[in-house]
């Protein structure tokens, strides 16, 4: 996947760019850095955790359980997998999901089963990999999260923070692992001063 997004950069015509991975996105950002570092500027990892990082490898569970009780509630799969069961996260995930029905053009197609399949599979794969050395990553990078992520348990990211030398971490209160949805709008200040800076 990473060699795949490095290839449409460079045929975009991009010497280089600043990446924003969001949970699988954050492993493939991890893998682009690595490959190319010339690259890459800065980086922000969201929702993301290092290789080999603890729970990753159960991506598949927790989400098959969440889809089954969505089901069961007749919610939307994304108020269990994306958000936390506090009053705020709730809260949040009504408001995120009306701010999907607001785009009505140009909206991505579902995503076909065969395609999430794959995606399951490939978290599970970064989860079961020997942790990589990202001491050798220099370059500046975010790391964001909510305090509650269950997809990729949240201590991951303070690992992959601790980890990247020239890293800074941010986690947001009763977020889960779209905490970027969640608190928007402090995230797009914090990701501007990070970029910008």
């Amino acid at each position: 996947m990473a060699r795949d997004a490095i290839a449409f950069i460079q045929a975009l015509g991009f010497a280089q760019v600043d990446l924003l991975g969001l949970s699988l996105g954050g492993f493939i950002a991890q893998a682009i850095v690595q490959l190319q570092p010339d690259l890459v500027r800065k980086i922000i990892l969201a929702g993301t955790g290092p290789a080999g990082g603890t729970g990753i490898d159960r991506v598949t569970f927790v989400t098959m359980f969440d889809m089954i009780r969505a089901a069961l509630t007749i919610k939307d799969p994304k108020h269990y997998l994306f958000f936390t069961q506090s009053p705020n996260g709730k809260k949040a995930a009504r408001e995120f999901l009306q701010r999907l029905k607001e785009r009505t053009n140009d909206r991505d197609k579902p995503i076909a089963l065969g395609a999430f399949s794959k995606q399951l599979k490939a978290v599970r794969a970064f989860g079961l990999e020997r942790p990589a050395d990202l001491s050798r990553i220099r370059h500046p990078v975010l790391v964001v999260n909510g305090d509650h992520d269950r997809m990729v348990p949240t201590s991951n990211s303070v690992d992959l923070a601790r980890r990247l030398p020239n890293a800074e971490l941010v986690l947001y209160e009763d977020g889960g692992h779209t905490a970027i949805f969640q608190y928007h709008g402090a995230f797009v200040e914090k990701a501007l001063d990070f970029l910008e800076g």
